[in-house]
Formats: C-alpha cells, sequence, structure tokens
C-alpha cells in the first residue's frame, strides 16, 4: 500500500523500528526554522499503529521539529502533515535506506540498522550492496556490538568520541570495559589508553618487535594468530603469541649479527633492549682508512657522474632511468664511505658488538663496545676509548664557509627549541626519561654534572619568542601556544587548589602534564655562552622524541637567507646543488640571490646546521665548527 494522505500531528508517534533515535538539538532547532520558513519540502514516511495513529518510520528529524513548533505555539497540535503510507514489512528496508544515506546518521544507529538485517538473514556483503556503503563499515558498525550498552549510551549523549567507542571493541566482557573507562581520567581516555588497559597479554602491532619482524602479516604466515582491530586504517591488531613474537625477533637480530662472528670482535651479543651497562662504558672507535688509487678514482667518477644527472634532472633534460641511476650511485658512494673508516684488529679483539631493537623497530648495531670489567676498562685507556673523544677540526678555506651571526643563531635555535617543546609535550614517555635524567644529574653524581642536560629544571621557562626575528610565523610556537590554552582550562585556577587537585588525577593524566611542564623548560637556544653538552642533550632528546624539523622550519628568503651575507648564502646552496651551480649568487644583490637560493633548496628537505637534530654527540661537535658560532657574518 502507498498513499498520501494528511495527519494530525498529534496522531503522529516514533515508530520504535526507525533505525535512527538520535538527533541532536542543534539540527532539530535549524530544521524547525526552516520548516517555518519554507515549509516541508519532502513528506514524511508513517506506517499504521493503532487506534487512528501512526508511526513516522521515516522522518523523524521532521516529526521532532514539527513537534517543537508545535511546543512553542508557532503551529498548531493537529497542524496537517502529509505524509507517505507504507507496509509495516517495508518499516526498517525504509527507514535504513533514508538515513543510512546521509553523512551524519549516528553510528550507534546505524549498527542497531544493520544488525536488524544481519538478523533477519542478510550478509554482510548483502546489506553493504543494498545500502550503499563498504562491507568494512559494516563490519565496524557491527563490531559495536561487543561494546557495553552502558558505553552506548554514553557515545549517544556525546560523553566520549567515536575513536574511544571503538577502542572498546577489542573486548566484549562489558564489566571490564566499564571498569577501563571508570578507571581512566577524563585527560586520559584516548584510544590507545583504552586498548592498552583492555589488552595486557598480547603484542601490538605497533610493537617495535613486530615492527623489527616486518609485521603482522610475516607472524601470521609463520603460523601465528591475530586478532585484528577493524578500526584500525593500517590493518593493525593484536598478536596472541607472544613466544613466537620473540622467536622470529630473536632470529632476525641473530641474522643482523652472524656476519660480526667472524670479525674478529671480543664479543657480540643480541637482545631487545640495550643492556643498562652500556651507558657508563668506554668504547673504541674506528681510524680512518686511505681508499685504494682504484677506489679513489671510482669515487672521483661517480661523485662525478652523480652531479651531473642531478643538473640534468633538475634541468627536466635527464632520462627516465636517471632517479634509478642516481639511486645506485648513492648506495656504492654509502659503501666506499664505510670503507674509509675501519676497527684496528687490536681494538676489536677488546671491545665487541651489541645489536638490540631500536626505538623505532630497526635493528640497531653498536659496534667497538667496551664491557664493565674488561681489561680495555681497567687499564686505563687513551684518549680514543674515553667516550669523550672531540672531533677533529677540518680546516677549510674561510671564504667557502657557511657563517651564521649570533642573532640568527639565537633566532634558528629557538625555532628549534619551540618544535623540541610541542614534540616533548606530546610524549609523556620521553618527558618522563627527560626529567628523571635530569634529576638523577643533580642526585646521584659528583661533580658539576648538571649542564648535561637540555631541560632547565628546577623548572626554569625562558620565554624564546623575544629571540625570533618573526615569533608570529613560527607555527611550533603557536601549536604550543595552543597547548598551553587547552591546559589552561583543565588546571585549577586557584593555585591554592592546585595540590588536592593533582592528588585527585591518574598516573596517566600526571604524566601528560608532567610531559606539558617539562616541555617549557627545554631550552636549545645557542647563545654566545651555552654550555655544549646542553645543545647535545637536545639533540638527543630530539631524536628519542624522532622530531623532524622539517615539519617546523622552511628556509626561505624571509625566515633565513635574507638574514644571511652572499658568501654564507653562496655556501648554503653549494651545500645542497653543488658549487657550480651557486657560483651565479656572487654577482647578485642580497635580496635577489636570498630568492634564488629559496627556489634552489626548495623540496631538497635541507635545513640550516643549528636548527637540525644531529645524528649523535660526535656529529654535533662538527656541527659546532661548521656554524662558527657568533662569527662576523653580517645580517
Amino acid at each position: 500500500m502507498t498513499d498520501i494522505i494528511a495527519i494530525a500531528l498529534n496522531k503522529l508517534d516514533t515508530d520504535p523500528m526507525n533505525v535512527r533515535k538520535t538527533y541532536s538539538t542543534e539540527s532539530v532547532e535549524g530544521l524547525a526554522a526552516s520548516i517555518l520558513a519554507n515549509g516541508i519540502i519532502q513528506n514524511i514516511v508513517v506506517r499504521k499503529a493503532t487506534k487512528g495513529r501512526f508511526f513516522v518510520t521515516a522522518g523523524g528529524r521532521r516529526h521532532a521539529a514539527l513537534k517543537l513548533l508545535a511546543e512553542r505555539d508557532q503551529i498548531a497540535m493537529d497542524h496537517p502533515v502529509n505524509a507517505l503510507v507504507k507496509d509495516v514489512d517495508e518499516a526498517t528496508e525504509i527507514s535504513l535506506t533514508e538515513n543510512v544515506m546521509r553523512e551524519d546518521m549516528h553510528p550507534v544507529d546505524q549498527y542497531e540498522a544493520f544488525k536488524v538485517m544481519v538478523d533477519a538473514g542478510k550478509s554482510v556483503a548483502d546489506v553493504a550492496a543494498r545500502f550503499g556503503v563498504t562491507e568494512i563499515i559494516v563490519r565496524r558498525r557491527l563490531a559495536l556490538a561487543k561494546v557495553s550498552p552502558v558505553l552506548l549510551d554514553l557515545f549517544r549523549n556525546d560523553e566520549m568520541d567515536f575513536e574511544q567507542l571503538s577502542a572498546f571493541t577489542l573486548s566484549d566482557d562489558h564489566e571490564r570495559q566499564e571498569q577501563v573507562w571508570n578507571s581512566l581520567g577524563s585527560w586520559s581516555r584516548h584510544a590507545h589508553h583504552i586498548k592498552s588497559a583492555l589488552v595486557t597479554d598480547e603484542v601490538a602491532s605497533s610493537d617495535k618487535r613486530i615492527k623489527l619482524i616486518g609485521g603482522l602479516d610475516v607472524y601470521e604466515k609463520a603460523g601465528g594468530t591475530v586478532r585484528r582491530d577493524l578500526f584500525d586504517e593500517n590493518r593493525g591488531g593484536y598478536a596472541l603469541d607472544v613466544s613466537l613474537i620473540d622467536r622470529l625477533a630473536m632470529e632476525r637480530l641473530e641474522a643482523e649479527a652472524e656476519p660480526f662472528r667472524s670479525q674478529g670482535w671480543g664479543f657480540v651479543e643480541v637482545g631487545f633492549e640495550r643492556p643498562d651497562w652500556i651507558y657508563s662504558v668506554p668504547g673504541v672507535y674506528p681510524t680512518e682508512v686511505e681508499l685504494s688509487a682504484d677506489e679513489q678514482s671510482e669515487r672521483l667518477r661517480l661523485c662525478a657522474e652523480h652531479d651531473a644527472l642531478v643538473e640534468a634532472v633538475d634541468g627536466e633534460t635527464a632520462d627516465a632511468d636517471a632517479n634509478e641511476r642516481i639511486n645506485a650511485i648513492n648506495a656504492r658512494l654509502d659503501v666506499l664511505d664505510e670503507k674509509q673508516q675501519a676497527f684496528t684488529d687490536e681494538d676489536k679483539a677488546r671491545s665487541g658488538v651489541v645489536v638490540v631493537i631500536g626505538y623505532y623497530g630497526k635493528v640497531e648495531t653498536m659496534q667497538g663496545i667496551v664491557k664493565p670489567g674488561e681489561d680495555g676498562e681497567e687499564a686505563g685507556l687513551d684518549d680514543h676509548m674515553t667516550g669523550d673523544a672531540v672531533a677533529p677540526v677540518v680546516e677549510e678555506d674561510d671564504r667557502s664557509r657557511l657563517k651564521h651571526s649570533g642573532a640568527l643563531i639565537e633566532d634558528l635555535t629557538a625555532q628549534k627549541t619551540a618544535a623540541l617543546r610541542v614534540e616533548l609535550a606530546n610524549n609523556p614517555d620521553i618527558a618522563l626519561v627527560g626529567v628523571v635524567h635530569s634529576m638523577l644529574l643533580r642526585v646521584a653524581y659528583d661533580g658539576y654534572v648538571a649542564n648535561q642536560t637540555a631541560l632547565q629544571l628546577s623548572l626554569t621557562h625562558e620565554r624564546v619568542e623575544g629571540l625570533m626575528k618573526q615569533p608570529s610565523a613560527c607555527t611550533a610556537s603557536d601549536a604550543f601556544d595552543n597547548l598551553r590554552e587547552n591546559y589552561s582550562h583543565t588546571i585549577p585556577g586557584n593555585p591554592a587548589d592546585l595540590f588536592d587537585w593533582c592528588l585527585d588525577q591518574s598516573r596517566d593524566e600526571l604524566l601528560m602534564l608532567m610531559a606539558f611542564a617539562a616541555a617549557h623548560s627545554l631550552n636549545a637556544v645557542e647563545k654566545k655562552f651555552t654550555d655544549r653538552k646542553q645543545l647535545d642533550q637536545a639533540n638527543q632528546l630530539g631524536r628519542a622524541l624522532g622530531v623532524d624539523m622539517g615539519d617546523w622550519f622552511e628556509a626561505t628568503a624571509e625566515t633565513y637567507f635574507g638574514h644571511l651575507n652572499r658568501p654564507s648564502i653562496q655556501a648554503a646552496v653549494a651545500e645542497v646543488r653543488g658549487a657550480d651551480y651557486a657560483a651565479g649568487i656572487a654577482g647578485m644583490k642580497k635580496a635577489e640571490a636570498a630568492a634564488y637560493a629559496e627556489r634552489a633548496i626548495k623540496g631538497s628537505g635541507w635545513l640550516p646546521p643549528m636548527v637540525r637534530i644531529g645524528q649523535d654527540l660526535g656529529d654535533e661537535a662538527a656541527a659546532t665548527v661548521a656554524s662558527e658560532a657568533f662569527s662576523v657574518a653580517a645580517e
């Protein structure tokens, strides 16, 4: 039956079979205003009830808006409403067809509607095809069946977001789900915290052991069982066989360590983590080795070929396989460069190699490690085995050096500090390491060692915006200001209330707050008398945080090149594009040279030396020489 009739508003009721049960107040208010001005453009769909009444099967929001207008006496209670009458058997399908295609249909309403269809015998593929959504959307909505009704109601009432709700689908223990939600403070109810609390005896796909072996797919091929997370766009999940994960990871580490076992090292050890003793022992270092005449000739030839190919690519005259050839040349040059440093047989015999899983799931190999108690440590080591060796200073023609004024160095390192602060504030684990490290330096060691940290704890906080030439253009500074504003709405306004408030917070909330506070103390600004060890540790923190300064700073004419003299602009461009490409800068005006440099390095990822996150502490000593801190280069 399909008829259009006019029905009095007060004879219409909400259909219990209507898949949409949740409407926001704002959307109903807006629709009511539209109806009052323009009337109802699309008829509602109803089915017969009892005693002359009708259920609204499709058009629930229109029905709610009409009732709101009647309550406000803007229309009559018996206002006539045109309606399309349908049979009862069509009710759910009509409602779902109308509602699911709208972007704003509530996910829980979708879940309940899809469940009705599946319970009636429809397959997931049938439901997806009938209503124009993907199968994964249907499966994700159906997965909400695992979630406690109490939590579903919280989501309906906007007391949790969809990411938080989705996290609970990892478990079907409703009581445990509710315990986890209630035990987490409001600040720590992130999806990853929820998942961690629900899953205690499984290994997440983000674990560095799984990254090391190549992902969950490799683990599954080895016979492992996985519980997939439907809401992870990267097909993540959890490995259920921890012993298999450990075995596969150890096999990978052993394979990486095997070549070293035949090279004469005193020992070769593997492990998932760096051993505790490794931070307090000296090491031996490779010595410079001269390439053979043939290898030197090969290196010069490859460098010349590389530069010619790069120039051809830049000029869009290169062959299609030019980039592939460039990559091959770079690989061979890396091999030749590695051959220029080698450990002596004597140093190998009194030291060893430790192979572990690095922070990001990559193999990390440490060579030249001297174990505690070994002969080398007790015998009194020469300078190159103390761990405090100074990188050799390489003499250069002063005219070819990249020079920076003191003011520019402060500007650039202030921006680096701002970036490190916002990254640290968002990583409580690394912040905890940094704070504990800083505090132990003051209480666990004799002598003056407190300078070996970039965190200015007592807590000291220096406003670095005043050191920047254009603080409003610093994205990291803006990001940190946004963090500060967000936290200001969380922390009590009265300082007298702060301690009692902190007592009520969970450990995770306190960790986040500690990271935020610790980030204020971080200082990587390079001034004339800044201790080098403080700057080294700032880079150490940057590496631990995985900071990519390219996300926070771009060298342009305005931000950088316009503050250099022409020889320094030329040196910077030569570093990226080669001396020939940069030669023309000498004859340009400064503004022209700055613009030329911006175009030359655009897209290369090049950063000024003091903005970069140093690869290791030794490299940074060389960076100090290269920056020629506080040279007399003109602004």
